[in-house]
């Protein structure tokens, strides 16, 4: 990646971080927990994003790594190769100085032998010369024939004979010497050449790997500077992912907030109900105890008590939906694998309503991949605070802050989000909703469905 890329990235990062709403604080703004919800998952979002850019740095760093320790090991292998070579070198330059001294060496015999060629070559001029002005080999004739007797025919054969071999012998040495002279030059001069040649080949390949390692020093300079800025980079993008996670903290803790405001919200209202209940009793005793005064000793019979609505049942909780039951609380096998199901599933046919299990508030109404259309509604019990959770509507008539009582109508049964069928997945947590579901509870503890 480019630094003008970089540039542009951190910018984009920074306009999106900053078009994000401003935190403020959830008591006093009252903010949805819909909307905070929001706010945290654009948040979750880009910090994923520039998480995924962190990884990707920490991958060009690492493989920027590995191709340092890969030309640290070729710088190696080539210095390596150019102390070879240089001893080589050495080696060759002994040689061709051996070979040189050599060669002086032999040019002194040379000159000697030249010396000794060119005697020769005046004796054999002498002797020529000699023989004709002698008259050639007649000459030799009229000392045998003028021999005195026998013996004295043999020596002077004898002397003929010794001075035509001599004569011989200095011409053969003369043609030895001259062929050896020719060999030894020829020998020398070839050897020279020959370590002349391999000199310059190996100054050659020397030169070859000079080049080479500077090349590769080159390389790594530039990979050291590559993994610098790749490291540079990786801090901005760690920087940036930091803050997002302090505004995920401050965004849950402001989420925190508005669910316990609205949790508070339904124990005051509870409290207010009992008070009201408890006046309405006291004022139908007054009147009954009234009426039972005033009684002129005839009987009357008490008026009939009108039956709650199905499906709404007596108590703080009612079942929320008609139907089948057809996965409890508890483990179970979903696709063949084994899971744990946090809540109870509800099964029916057509339209059917949903009801809010409890009195409270709705601190959640929206659209998930999972869940669907789903409610989340905040109850306070006997001075505890209660979730629920329904799951995979077709569609909510409920929006987030909303009061509801009891049997209220919040949506209907559907099959939105991750569901095989229309049902009502409906959870109860005890305590406040979270990710990891710590605070759910089987449902028929509180119901009787």
């Amino acid at each position: 990646m480019n630094k003008k890329y970089f540039i542009s990235l951190s910018i984009a990062a920074a306009l999106t971080i900053g078009s994000l709403p401003t935190l403020g604080t959830t008591a006093n703004a009252h903010s949805s927990v819909e909307d905070l919800k929001k706010q945290q998952d654009d948040i979750s979002s880009k910090k994923e994003e520039i998480n995924g850019k962190i990884d990707e740095k920490k991958s060009e760093i690492n493989q920027n790594i590995n191709k340092q320790q890969e030309i640290q090991t070729q710088i190696a292998e080539i210095s390596t190769k150019l102390k070879d070579t240089e001893n080589k070198i050495a080696e060759k330059t002994k040689e061709i100085d051996e070979t040189t001294a050599e060669i002086n060496k032999l040019k002194e015999e040379i000159e000697v032998l030249k010396k000794k060629i060119e005697e020769r070559n005046e004796l054999l001029k002498e002797r020529a010369r000699a023989i004709q002005e002698k008259g050639g080999s007649a000459n030799y004739l009229d000392v045998l024939l003028g021999a005195d007797s026998f013996g004295d025919f043999i020596n002077r054969v004898t002397a003929v004979n010794t001075i035509v071999s001599a004569d011989k012998k200095i011409m053969d040495e003369q043609k030895r010497d001259q062929a050896e002279l020719e060999k030894k030059q020829e020998e020398v001069e070839a050897k020279l050449a020959e370590l002349e040649s391999t000199k310059a080949s190996l100054e050659s390949l020397k030169q070859d790997l000079d080049s080479q390692k500077a090349q590769k020093a080159e390389l790594f300079k530039q990979l050291e500077a590559q993994q610098a800025s790749l490291e540079v980079e990786k801090k901005d993008l760690q920087k940036e992912s930091d803050e997002l996670s302090k505004m995920e903290h401050q965004l849950e803790g402001e989420i925190q907030a508005e669910q316990a405001r609205l949790a508070e919200l339904a124990r005051q209202r509870e409290i207010e109900r009992k008070r009201q209940a408890e006046a309405e009793a006291a004022k139908r005793a007054a009147a009954q105890q009234q009426a039972t005064t005033s009684s002129s000793g005839g009987s009357s019979s008490a008026p009939a008590e009108t039956a709650p609505s199905a499906p709404v049942s007596a108590g703080a909780w009612t079942s929320p939906a008609s139907g089948t039951i057809t996965t409890n609380f508890g483990w179970d096998v979903l696709n063949g694998k084994k899971r744990f199901h946090y809540g109870t599933d509800i099964a029916a046919r057509g339209s059917v309503p949903i009801s809010a299990a409890a009195d409270g508030y709705v601190i959640k109404s929206h659209y998930s991949s999972s869940y669907g259309n789903v409610v989340y509604i905040t109850h306070s019990i006997n001075g505890q605070t209660f979730t629920t959770v329904y799951a995979h509507m077709a569609s909510s008539s409920v929006s987030t802050g909303q009061a509801v009582n009891k049997g209220d109508r919040i949506g209907y049964m559907g099959n939105t989000g991750y569901s095989f069928g229309q049902h009502l997945h409906f959870e109860l947590h005890a305590g406040s909703w979270n990710a990891s579901k710590s605070n759910a509870v089987n449902p028929r503890q509180y119901i009787n469905f």
